[in-house]
């Protein structure tokens, strides 16, 4: 009964926020340019969503995959390492100690929940684990230790971008640059497998899984010309961000690029103990990118966790699917199919 509640409720959040929507306008030069370049070929197809389970179609596609993914784990286990960052740790080391699973309802927690979703992900063979941030409530090497330990003992190959809470701890002195730079240094280093933390892609089967680190809601010029040579390659793309990007009728924390993000509508970095939004809002090397994503022709869709729920927003037919907590045991199963004709 609870699980047909969610699904309800879930059904409904889609047609709330999806429906009737206008389109993004796409009007900069450059992506005019994406969507002309000679080099591209549209290779979206179609795509289904049932609940946590997302089929994606491509004429690209020349044999099936499937793909899980993992968001907002929040472990939260630390020993005596972790003492000296006890007052930056406190309020997030209980936040999630007892959920409840997002089908049953019944007690949980997420070390439990991430155990699940990779027996899930072995069951079903997956290619890749796309692991889209905060695995961890913070930088706790305690739990980075136990995450690559569950890794290790699955043997999937994943992709790991960092969320917020990856490398926070709340009340450390530094901008949130420097703290994410830190903090991925120290602690979340060994997940990256040898590749750029801020910037990776792992191909399968011709389908290009592009990770970007937009965990302090910003994209950098680096970036964004990385995302523009994956888009140049005219394979088909799937965008792994932690923070959704912005969609109309999201609120101004739901997503990456709204235009009223600043200063005025943080609300919330006090209780985060956080520097507070810029009061310019975000640069325009982000906003660039949130124009040129929906506009990409070969990207299939953006996929990406932070919310704690799941949602779903199609802009100019991108989807971009938001899975809810895997701190309840919840992930999303992609497959990608050859699309008829």
């Amino acid at each position: 009964m609870l699980a047909s509640v969610k699904r309800r409720r879930f059904l409904q959040s889609l047609v709330a926020t999806s429906a009737g929507l206008p389109l993004l306008a796409v009007s900069t030069a450059r992506a005019d340019e994406i969507a002309s370049d000679s080099k591209l070929q549209t290779v979206r197809g179609g795509f289904a969503l049932d609940a946590n389970r997302v089929r994606f179609y491509s004429k690209a596609v020349k044999s099936p995959f499937r793909v899980m993914g993992i968001a907002d784990t929040h472990l939260f286990r630390d020993d005596e390492r972790g003492e000296p960052h006890r007052p930056y740790s406190v309020r997030m080391a209980r936040a999630y100690n007892q959920t409840r699973h997002f089908k049953t309802g019944e007690p949980t927690n997420p070390e439990a929940g991430l155990v699940e979703a990779l027996r899930l992900a072995m069951e079903a063979k997956v290619e890749l684990v796309a692991l889209v941030g905060d695995m961890v409530s913070f930088p706790s090497e305690a739990a980075v230790e136990w995450l690559e330990e569950r890794m290790a003992e699955a043997g999937l190959p994943y992709l790991y971008v960092a969320g917020n809470h990856d490398w926070h701890y709340e009340g450390m002195e530094g901008s949130l640059e420097d703290l994410r730079r830190t903090w991925i240094e120290k602690r979340l280093r060994p997940l990256y497998q040898g590749q750029n933390p801020l910037m990776a892609v792992r191909e399968i089967n011709g389908v290009r899984f592009v990770a970007l680190d937009d965990s302090h809601y910003e994209i950098l010029p680096e970036q964004l010309e990385f995302y523009r040579a994956q888009v140049r390659t005219g394979k088909p793309l799937v965008l792994l961000v932690h923070i959704p990007l912005y969609a109309p009728g999201r609120s101004v924390g739901y997503g990456c690029g709204h235009p009223q993000w600043g200063a005025a509508t943080d609300r919330n970095f006090e209780l985060e103990r956080r520097p507070r939004w810029p009061q310019a809002g975000h640069s325009e090397v982000t906003m660039t990118f949130h124009r040129e994503v929906f506009s990409t022709p070969n990207l299939l869709g953006v996929c990406a966790g932070h919310i704690h729920r799941s949602s779903l927003d199609v802009l100019n037919g991108i989807p971009q699917i938001v899975t809810d907590a895997n701190a309840t045991g919840a992930y999303l199963l992609a497959e990608f199919l050859p699309a008829d004709g």
